[in-house]
C-alpha cells in the first residue's frame, strides 16, 4: 500500500518476476495520487489466497482490479470470476512466447467474465493504470483535472518537437 490512504486500486501479479513490469503501473498510479495495494497471488500456486482476495477486495474499497500473468495467464480471470470490479488483464512478456500466450489467454475470456486486456509488458501496466484512472476520475473531478493535464501534456510534447532539416 502507499501514500497512507486507503487504497482503490489492486495490483496483483502472479509472480515477483513481474515486479519490474508491472512497478509502471504503480508508478503512474503514484503520479495520480492514487493509493494501490501490491500483491503476488498465483491462480495456480495460490487459488484460495487469490479467490479470497478477490472477493473482499471490493468490501475493502478497492475499485479497480489490475491482475498481470504471464504463460496461461488466467489470474485476471479468476479475480474476475469473483469479483464484480472492473478487472483490467496485463499480459506479461515470456521467454518463449514474448507474451503472446499471455495476451490471447488473457482476451479469450468465456462472455460473461469481462476482462479488459492490454499490451504485452510495460506499455501494457501503464495503459491499465491510466485506465483505472479515468474510471475513478468519473466521480473525482480534482482526479478528472490531473488526468487532463497529463493528457494536455503528452499532447504539448509531441506537438513540441521538431525534426532537424535535411543537409
Amino acid at each position: 500500500m502507499n501514500m497512507n490512504k486507503q487504497p482503490l486500486v489492486g495490483i496483483v501479479m502472479g509472480s515477483d518476476s513481474d515486479w519490474p513490469v508491472m512497478r509502471s503501473c504503480a508508478e503512474t498510479l503514484k503520479r495520480f495520487g492514487i493509493a494501490y495495494e501490491a500483491k503476488v497471488l498465483s491462480a495456480h500456486r495460490t487459488p484460495d489466497a487469490a479467490l479470497d482476495y478477490a472477493s473482499s477486495a471490493q468490501g475493502r474499497g478497492i475499485k479497480v482490479l489490475i491482475g498481470a500473468a504471464g504463460g496461461a495467464a488466467h489470474l485476471a480471470g479468476v479475480l474476475a470470476a469473483k469479483s464484480e470490479l472492473p478487472v483490467l488483464a496485463v499480459p506479461m512478456p515470456s521467454k518463449h512466447l514474448q507474451g503472446l500466450d499471455s495476451l490471447l489467454s488473457m482476451v479469450q475470456m468465456p462472455g460473461g467474465i469481462p476482462v479488459a486486456t492490454f499490451a504485452i509488458g510495460e506499455a501494457g501496466a501503464v495503459n491499465a493504470a491510466l485506465f483505472a484512472v479515468s474510471m475513478l476520475a468519473l466521480s473525482d473531478p480534482d482526479l478528472a483535472k490531473k488526468l487532463t493535464d497529463f493528457r494536455f501534456n503528452q499532447s504539448e510534447k509531441v506537438l513540441s518537437k521538431t525534426l532537424p532539416d535535411l543537409p
